[in-house]
């Protein structure tokens, strides 16, 4: 049984007979309409991105099969919120807030390449990688949301692999970020006010310390200017006694 196989990069959903897939599957006498549609199903969750295809053909029986290269899990997260980048310090800054939907929409693009059981070990894997990003899902970390994922608080969400996220929804998952981002930065205001201050305890104590060294006189130093010089007595001798008065 001989195969081949044609590679392509497709915009998801949106694959035509136009080259480059036409033109590379003429030869190989298999029904092109066909593999167009099939690879179109497959990769309607990645529309407006470009998503590697692999098409392999039996050239006897025509059969085919498709394989769909996916992106990281990281990159689908930051497309759904529409950032460049993860949080520098994700247990504390977060840079956005999605919905279970959300992740439901990520773990169905990546299901085949994760080692997940089921979709709801899936779904908790994408939250993992948000968590890591600095990314809340429903408004909580992993460590808050997981357990509700187990208690089956999402269950008929994702039983029933829903992706849309409600406008009002979507609308409280942005004031929750709001908010949270604003209690980040009244945070690392204090936090800056606090280092300033500590900085300026410790210069203001440095100057009383400096300051109070340079009060008392130095053994051996010279007299202060206007003060009468001490007379010493000749090296090796005993100052004179006072004579006594006779009468």
């Amino acid at each position: 049984m001989a195969k081949e196989s044609v590679d392509a990069l497709v915009e998801g959903g949106k694959a035509s007979a136009a080259p480059p897939l036409g033109p590379a599957l003429g030869p190989l006498k298999v029904n092109i309409g066909q593999v167009i549609s099939e690879i179109n199903k497959k990769t309607e969750a990645f529309k407006g991105m470009k998503v590697p295809v692999k098409i392999i053909v039996d050239t006897e029986t025509k059969a085919f099969e498709i394989t769909v290269g996916t992106p990281p899990v990281s990159d689908l997260i930051k497309k759904e919120i529409g950032i460049q980048k993860g949080s520098g310090i994700p247990n504390k800054d977060k840079v956005g807030n999605i919905a279970v939907e959300d992740a439901i929409k990520v773990a169905k693009m990546k299901l085949d390449a994760l080692s997940a059981k089921d979709m709801k070990h899936a779904v908790k894997t994408v939250i993992g990688s948000c968590n890591a990003m600095g990314v809340l899902v429903e408004g909580k970390t992993a460590v808050e949301i997981n357990p509700e994922i187990d208690g089956g608080a999402y269950d008929s969400l994702i039983a029933a692999e829903i992706t849309d996220v409600p406008k009002e929804k979507r609308a409280r998952l942005a004031q929750e970020l709001d908010a949270f981002r604003k209690k980040f930065a009244a945070e690392l205001v204090r936090i800056a006010a606090e280092k300033k201050a500590k900085e300026e305890a410790v210069a203001a104590k440095k100057a009383a310390t400096d300051s109070g060294a340079a009060t008392p006189a130095t053994p051996g130093a010279a007299p202060a200017a206007g003060a009468a010089p001490t007379a010493k007595a000749p090296a090796g001798k005993a100052p004179a006694a006072k004579a006594s008065a006779k009468k």
